[in-house]
């Protein structure tokens, strides 16, 4: 399966040029089973990254676009009183999806960002007292404008949390670019796409994630990391959900390297994306100040 994985991701650069490093830590945040947030200027690809990833998956998917009107009930659903038969029904919102693409998030005011946190966390959601799963597996890819856009509101720090890894695409290289231009008149990259996987074993795989070894002094490692960030000005605390996350997130990276046991090196590869949302939620994506400067405080072992 470990060869779908590497055709997946030959299709997403073929989509998205330019952009390895990135495509990388959003398939191993599918893998860990982490949400992901993309944060960049408009027109960068972010809406075309999730999209081409829920369809190489092979997940059902829906889009929402957040706005500044768009309420909770146009997210999770309602129920709706039918006069024929004198009952209610529920009609299910598209969070009822295994990929829901929330294009720029911090468009919808704070009521609207919060309906998702219990859906994030625990895979569900609660309508009029009654607790309704989500399909599994369930992802939240979400994309953001930067902080200083007219018509944002900062998603809260619990919300924030929820997402493993924060990714900014960024401007592509010269070379990148002027193949975007040459390809404009054919039509959108979406169609180098292919269903490759089926849920069933991105499944499989995820629980595979539970064969990576991290040895005792790597544990000591992330945990360092970790609680290096606590107690210090300037920063906010890593929580233990973040430092769970790490380690699932240290797993992937190796599974998708093909390794049964993770190093250092995969734990400072995910790290600067796992942490600089949390440590700061009001720094720019791609820039990894706090994190970098705990790298550097903490030993690795060798």
């Amino acid at each position: 399966m470990l060869a779908e994985l590497h055709h997946i991701e030959q299709q997403l650069n073929q989509v998205i040029l330019g952009k390895s490093l990135q495509i990388r830590l959003a398939l191993t945040s599918v893998l860990a089973q982490g949400h992901l947030l993309l944060e960049d200027l408009p027109g960068m690809g972010k809406t075309t990254l999730a999209h081409a990833l829920a369809n190489a998956l092979g997940l059902s998917y829906k889009r929402v676009q957040f706005t500044n009107d768009l309420l909770p009930a146009d997210l999770l659903g309602m129920n709706i009183y039918d006069a024929r038969s004198a009952q209610f029904y529920f009609q299910p919102g598209p969070v009822f999806s295994q990929v829901l693409l929330a294009d720029e998030i911090n468009r919808a005011s704070p009521k609207t960002q919060s309906a998702l946190l219990e859906a994030m966390e625990e895979r569900q959601v609660s309508i009029d007292g009654d607790s309704r799963p989500l399909p599994e597996p369930f992802f939240v890819i979400a994309t953001q404008n930067p902080h200083f856009h007219s018509g944002t509101n900062a998603l809260p720090e619990s919300q924030l949390d929820r997402f493993l890894f924060r990714l900014s695409l960024g401007f592509p290289d010269a070379a990148a670019e002027k193949q975007l231009l040459r390809d404009d008149s054919k039509g959108s990259r979406l169609s180098f796409i292919s269903r490759a996987l089926l849920p069933e074993q991105l499944i499989a795989m995820q629980q595979q994630l539970q064969q990576v070894k991290l040895s005792e002094p790597l544990l000591d490692y992330l945990l360092a990391l970790i609680r290096a960030s606590r107690g210090q000005s300037g920063m906010l605390p890593l929580s233990p959900r973040a430092g769970k996350g790490l380690v699932r997130a240290v797993k992937a990276l190796a599974f998708l390297q093909g390794r049964d046991y993770a190093t250092a090196e995969d734990v400072q590869n995910v790290f600067p994306y796992l942490a600089e949302h949390r440590l700061n939620p009001q720094s720019v994506a791609g820039l990894s100040p706090l994190s970098q400067q705990l790298l550097e405080q903490t030993p690795c072992p060798v």
